[in-house]
């Protein structure tokens, strides 16, 4: 059914009253989104490339439109969550005109730049858009266990955040369509970031005759000193200030050669600590020895 609510109306509200929500994109974390609103009472309208799999929401309550065209007409408020950027351009291109008068939420992976050049066709269609990404599994949808960055228009958001908070726990990141892509994609770089190092020093546990699971029980006890050191480490970038956290940078470079022996003496892959020790030196020869670990931002390379 055809809708002529604009983009500025509410698609839930208090108990009892139903909104109006469509979901393109039906793949597990798609189809988790979708049972949700129509979980909670409200008029879902789903679509899906493969129709067949629009079967278990129609029966839990949805309605399966025929072309995505149809489902972008049949709600104010659009939620898109498909494979990937190239699926996502592929299936806007065939709405048309139907995005018109709409808010399109866009929760499918991708880049910052790919965020901002959907707000730009959202614009130019006289639809409203806001990116997001989902960092949760798709069980976690419907709880406080998944993370929702957002960004694009305050105005925007404000209409929509009692819905789009169905989902999960959501965060509005700014104004800059992109801002949520790069939260999310700052997010799984940290923590990958963090977990190849863990595997790194696994090996060297292993390597050793030590318990693996021990020391991963240990280390996991120890995280909960992380958030106040990795507060200070943005404060000291933000202003340039930096002091000696961790110790001076001269005593800690002493310590990554022992580091660095250690590993090699056992045939693991070192080339992490190497590069610490490298920006140690340059930072200890550019005459800021009595700084600490943080002040290695200053020294990190940057490529474009």
């Amino acid at each position: 059914m055809t809708t002529t609510t604009t983009t500025t109306t509410t698609t839930g509200g208090p108990a009892g009253v139903a909104g109006q929500v469509t979901v393109l994109g039906l793949g597990d974390m798609g189809s988790a989104i979708a049972r949700t609103f129509a979980g909670r009472g409200y008029h879902t309208t789903v679509w899906n490339r493969t129709a067949s799999r629009s079967a278990p929401l129609v029966a839990a309550g949805a309605s399966a439109a025929a072309t995505a065209a149809e489902a972008v007409a049949a709600s104010p408020l659009v939620v898109v969550c498909l494979l990937d950027g190239a699926a996502v351009d592929e299936v806007l291109g065939s709405v048309g005109t139907a995005v018109a008068g709409r808010v399109l939420v866009n929760l499918t992976s991708g880049s910052p730049a790919q965020a901002r050049a959907n707000a730009r066709w959202a614009d130019e269609r006289g639809a409203g858009y806001l990116d997001g990404k989902l960092m949760g599994d798709p069980p976690h949808v419907g709880t406080p266990n998944i993370m929702i960055p957002l960004s694009g228009p305050r105005g925007v958001f404000d209409a929509h955040e009692p819905t789009l908070r169905e989902l999960g726990g959501i965060a509005y990141q700014g104004e800059d369509a992109g801002l949520a892509a790069v939260e999310f994609l700052a997010q799984v770089a940290a923590g990958y970031e963090l977990l190849i190092g863990f595997l790194h020093t696994l090996k060297v546990i292993q390597a050793e005759g030590g318990d693996v699971a021990g020391f991963a029980e240990r280390f996991g006890g120890s995280l909960g000193a992380y958030p106040p050191l990795l507060a200070s480490f943005a404060k000291a970038v933000r202003s340039g200030e930096y002091g000696p956290d961790l110790g001076s940078l001269r005593v800690q470079a002493a310590l990554m050669d022992d580091l660095i022996g250690h590993r090699e003496s056992l045939g693991v892959e070192a080339v992490r600590m190497r590069e610490v020790k490298e920006l140690m030196d340059r930072r200890i020869a550019d005459g800021h020895g009595d700084q600490g670990f943080s002040s290695l931002f200053e020294v990190l390379p940057t490529r474009r």
